[in-house]
């Protein structure tokens, strides 16, 4: 009876977070804002890659929910790159879920960050492969960022996250040699667990595949930035 219980929470909680996302997804369609759920580990590259995009979208309103543990240090990133963005600190929750960004869509507008006047709006996740993958946020698309410092068989350890993700962005391939990982392993295991989606190698540190990356989004975005 106890895992009963148990198992009719978890279907209850993920169901509820089913019905906030959707409730999300309504309201990024009603206000005309192409929202993206940006995963991938700490340290992985996310708030970079961001910035890079951000970087080259000179027309439009871009907007940012920095999701973390603790802290503002991502938000701060973002305000200095003239991004609009909220913290949410999850405190001991290891991702972000549907409810705490709807939350914190109400806080964009009681910071008088109109929504109807943003164009893309990243949601940076908590850094995290695993605790992400039951809890969609109602985003256009997902982006799983994953770094060659994390090693070669970061793919195969997680395989549910890349699974789903519409795109994988392999970034810091530059220290690929010196870390002693092999691209093409990486590759293979990507196709393996997802034969119909896109992976794009980067060094989002100095903007090299960030171009792949917004055509691959359909973002306007200028190179000569």
């Amino acid at each position: 009876m106890h895992k009963v219980t148990e198992v009719d929470m978890e279907k209850n909680i993920l169901e509820e977070n089913e019905r906030i996302a959707e409730k999300n997804k309504e309201l990024f369609e009603e206000k005309d804002v192409r929202a993206f759920n940006i995963l991938g580990a700490i340290g992985s590259g996310k708030t970079t890659l961001i910035e890079r995009l951000k970087e080259g979208m000179k027309d439009s309103n871009v907007g940012a929910v920095a999701g973390d543990l603790s802290g503002n240090d991502d938000r701060n990133r973002f305000k200095e790159k003239d991004i609009s963005a909220v913290a949410i600190n999850t405190g001991k929750d290891c991702h972000l879920d549907a409810h705490y960004v709807s939350h914190a869509l109400e806080d964009l507008e009681e910071k008088e960050i109109d929504l109807e006047k943003l164009n893309f709006l990243f949601i940076e996740n908590v850094g995290n492969l695993i605790c992400p993958v039951d809890f969609p946020l109602g985003t256009e698309k997902e982006v799983v960022v994953i770094s060659v410092t994390e090693g070669d068989d970061m793919i195969r350890k997680h395989p549910l996250i890349f699974s789903r993700s519409d795109l994988t962005v392999l970034n810091k391939v530059d220290l690929a040699e010196a870390m002693n990982v092999d691209l093409d392993v990486i590759e293979q295991d990507y196709e393996e667990v997802n034969p119909h989606g896109t992976m794009i190698k980067t060094n989002a540190k100095e903007g090299e595949g960030v171009k792949e990356i917004a055509e691959f989004l359909n973002i306007p975005y200028s190179s000569s930035s």
